[in-house]
């Protein structure tokens, strides 16, 4: 069980007052818990069992001006003692800065909603256990499928945010999460992928079966590969790779990149980086979503916000401290975004895949080849070629590169969005990239 709001509570009135007594002008301490159990199976034998109890605080003292952060994950008294005054110590020898200080009391939070973010269930490991041999069993149906892997995790945490100008409030979350690998063979070719899913409730997770199903079904399509010559062609992103799309406009557009000059999307606010028919929105409060919550990691009160609207930036990620260089106002997003995800767009993903004769469909891509400068990008890739909506084959040993202006304003969006990560985009398509082959 994780430690009760009480017991997190008095640790972090200690912290405070001692914080103070010894000096310190301002504090803020973060302690949490976090339990989690996991197992995996290796072709439907037991291959590993975890359990981990994770108990740790981070605490910010503040002389003045002068700041500093110290983290620890033992929380004796004797221990949280000493941690303090080394902090206090690290303080007093740390260059002023005139943006640091904790949020105004104003902006913190005052109302906790219910976000549903907490399952009481268990599952212990025996069925664990049994849900994936049934996964494994269900991706072993094919007689491509030669290897499995999968794994399923249990996590409960809880925490408690407090400051020393009046602050105090925490939550419990829970996550349940399974994920299934698998190679297939056939005629020589042997491929590898995965599928997995992640939900705050245990009986939302769905059937055991389907994932194997599914995993199986993506493996045995990337068999027997092509290479393709490099061209200028359409590029359509799968679901989950094309919420790595929205990944970059967010580092893109936080407040730290736009303070700092190196965002390819500094000077942009209130002009038009999309289409008309893109809107981006950044959703706190959705019920169960698994970057739900209340408050983000300074106490700051978090709403939905629009960030993009009708293809306009109308919102960056601000947090205190550099929304304070840029003259702006927190609005929530110290620690990233919560729930960001593209509005779908106004047609099928079927009709998505007719748009033009010839697409190619991307389905992974390798490597971390943003630059939030210049905005330019490149990755490998594998996927599929796509004729007249068809798969036709799959390829790999491909390179796709562009740069994010041109993708942002030549970007179409099916309606089948999904809400399966933190960070959701439905399937789309990027006109004119272009692709390096053999």
């Amino acid at each position: 069980m994780v430690k009760d709001q009480e017991f997190l509570e008095n640790l972090a009135n200690y912290c405070l007052n001692n914080s103070k007594n010894l000096g310190a002008t301002d504090t803020s301490v973060q302690i949490a818990h976090s339990v989690s159990e996991s197992v995996n199976l290796r072709n439907n034998k037991l291959d590993e069992s975890n359990r981990s109890d994770s108990l740790s605080i981070t605490l910010t003292t503040y002389i003045e001006k002068k700041k500093s952060t110290i983290s620890s994950s033992n929380l004796s008294r004797q221990n949280l003692k000493d941690l303090i005054e080394r902090s206090i110590e690290t303080t007093k020898n740390t260059p002023e800065d005139e943006y640091n200080s904790l949020p105004d009391e104003e902006m913190f939070s005052k109302n906790t909603n219910d976000l549903e973010l907490f399952d009481e269930n268990s599952i212990g490991n025996d069925k664990k256990i049994n849900f994936l041999h049934e996964v494994e069993d269900s991706a072993s149906e094919k007689n491509e499928i030669i290897n499995t892997e999968s794994s399923f995790s249990e996590t409960k945490s809880n925490f408690i945010l407090a400051t020393s100008n009046g602050f105090m409030d925490g939550f419990k979350t829970s996550s349940f999460s399974s994920s299934c690998v698998a190679v297939a063979k056939n005629n020589g070719s042997m491929e590898r992928d995965y599928d997995y899913i992640s939900k705050r409730h245990l009986e939302d997770l769905g059937s055991p079966s389907e994932l194997g199903k599914n995993t199986a079904i993506k493996t045995i399509k990337k068999l027997n590969p092509r290479k393709i010559e490099s061209e200028k062609i359409g590029i359509i992103f799968d679901k989950i790779i094309s919420k790595n799309i929205l990944s970059v406009f967010a580092n893109a557009i936080s407040a730290s990149s736009i303070s700092r000059g190196t965002s390819f999307l500094k000077d942009k606010m209130n002009k038009e980086i999309f289409s008309k028919n893109i809107n981006i929105i950044d959703d706190p409060t959705i019920k169960k979503g698994l970057g739900s919550r209340n408050f983000d990691s300074e106490g700051v009160q978090n709403e939905k916000l629009d960030l993009v609207r009708e293809g306009e930036l109308k919102n960056y990620l601000i947090d205190t401290y550099y929304g304070r260089k840029l003259e702006m106002k927190s609005n929530g997003r110290s620690g990233g975004s919560s729930n960001l995800f593209f509005e779908n767009g106004n047609i099928t993903y079927d009709e998505l895949l007719k748009i033009n004769k010839r697409n190619l469909y991307i389905t992974e891509t390798i490597g971390h080849g943003t630059n939030l400068v210049t905005g330019d990008y490149s990755v490998g890739a594998t996927g599929f070629i796509i004729e007249d909506g068809e798969i036709i084959y799959p390829v790999n040993e491909i390179t796709i590169a562009g740069n994010f202006h041109h993708i942002f304003k030549n970007l179409t969006l099916a309606n089948d969005l999904e809400f399966k990560y933190n960070t959701n985009s439905p399937t789309l398509l990027i006109e004119g990239m272009v692709v390096g082959g053999k």
